[in-house]
């Protein structure tokens, strides 16, 4: 009948210290937002997990242009670069004023060889962080950097001859 007042532990060594945990009583846990989750894993490096999140995300809080900037730079990060152009399209549409899908729009352009688009979409995300960030001006280069390149290029092969059309003018054209 004593053993019922023993106080030092619950278990046959004495090892639990203070009162035993009631019964019945669950602490409520509040459900963390599925997108902040997903930027977590983006950060982490963790793309496809991320990927699920955004769309979890696209659940609660609508298909709007965070989540579908989130979808769009994951699959980019996977390397799906039609679907992140897809994706980043219809998030610069709902959301002409984010620099983070401009620059992503155009880190994929760049990727799909779109480079003059890419650098209107650099240009954009530029003027919206008022010249402010150093990854989007280095982008911007970049873009900037292959078109000059792809303007001074001229196949090895092409031939070309020069038209005399009359008063001093010529055409050249290539073969």
């Amino acid at each position: 009948m004593l053993a019922a007042c023993d106080t030092r532990g619950g278990g046959p060594n004495g090892d639990r210290v203070g009162p035993a945990a009631p019964f019945g009583l669950r602490r409520p846990v509040a459900p963390v937002d599925p997108l902040i989750v997903a930027h977590r894993l983006m950060d982490a490096e963790e793309y496809e997990l991320a990927l699920k999140k955004y769309n979890e995300a696209a659940a609660i809080h609508g298909i709007n242009a965070e989540v579908l900037s989130g979808i769009g730079s994951a699959n980019l990060r996977l390397g799906r670069l039609v679907q992140a152009e897809v994706f980043l399209r219809r998030a610069v549409d709902k959301e002409m004023n984010s620099p983070s899908a401009w620059n992503n729009l155009g880190v994929v352009l760049i990727s799909l060889q779109q480079i003059y688009e890419a650098r209107n979409a650099f240009k954009i995300a530029f003027g919206l962080v008022n010249g402010d960030s150093e990854l989007i001006r280095n982008n911007l280069i970049l873009a900037e950097r292959l078109i000059a390149d792809s303007a001074m290029e001229v196949p090895e092969e092409t031939d070309f001859m020069l038209v005399r059309q009359g008063n001093g003018v010529y055409l050249l054209l290539g073969n």
